[in-house]
């Protein structure tokens, strides 16, 4: 019997997984689905954009809260990831066709403030350049495996391998995004990974850990909790709770 040539087809073998995947599709098209009689507009990607901006700072290490970062008074952090929110839509075209550049270019607005003009979407070492492009070869390669599956891969992979000489998990959760958009998932970024994510720190941060360390098992483990993030990051969306409502909290 040939082998599969889809390195990521294995994961859909894993227990739970397909259906943790078909839920957490099923959430986000709910959501998408739900407008009733409101029309989406640039304002709702662009409050969306925020809220991802916000959380993924806050992951990375920021303070501030999603009013300082509305305001434009967020931390050194915080305004790292709103310039690469600003221009992330953007690059997906780029993404799909060239990754190598996306990601160094996700990676240059994230750092562009902190690292000299030498570092910036140059990955960090020769073991750090195969990495990105083994993650290349991975986002141009034909799959059969859910969008979502596809980017909770890549997003562990960038966190964990750190390719860049920082902002390595502003990178990996915008990049996580970006797929999300350009494989039909979310066309106008309407959910917020990211926030699923932050709702869910201590499983965030304890399953990359063990996507890094546990093997198979690690990700098998990362996986399903990717999904559950899915799920959270739909109800954050602005079409679930509009900016007036997160403000009242």
């Amino acid at each position: 019997m040939a082998m599969s040539t889809d390195p990521l087809a294995w994961l859909t073998t894993l227990e739970g997984v397909p259906s943790a995947y078909a839920a957490a599709r099923d959430g986000i098209d709910v959501v998408l689905r739900d407008r009733g009689l409101r029309r989406t507009s640039p304002e709702t990607t662009a409050e969306s954009l925020l809220r991802g901006a916000h959380a993924s700072a806050a992951l990375e290490g920021s303070s501030s809260s999603l009013a300082e970062v509305r305001a434009g008074t967020g931390d050194a952090v915080a305004q790292d990831a709103v310039r690469v929110s600003a221009e992330l839509l953007s690059l997906s075209p780029l993404l799909s066709r060239a990754p190598l550049q996306a990601l160094a270019r996700i990676h240059a607005l994230a750092a562009s403030a902190s690292l000299p003009q030498e570092q910036l979407g140059r990955p960090r070492d020769a073991a750090s350049a195969d990495r990105l492009r083994a993650l290349a070869e991975l986002l141009t390669a034909p799959t059969s495996v859910p969008a979502l599956v596809v980017a909770a891969v890549v997003h562990a992979d960038l966190a964990t391998a750190a390719p860049f000489a920082s902002h390595n998990g502003v990178v990996a959760r915008a990049t996580e995004r970006l797929l999300l958009v350009g494989r039909g998932v979310d066309e106008k970024s309407l959910v917020v990974p990211e926030a699923g994510h932050l709702a869910l720190r201590p499983a965030y941060e304890s399953n990359l850990r063990g996507y890094a360390d546990g093997g198979p098992a690690g990700v098998h483990a990362w996986v399903l909790y990717a999904a559950e993030a899915y799920a959270a990051g739909a109800e954050a969306s602005p079409l679930r709770r509009p900016a007036e409502d997160q403000a009242a909290e």
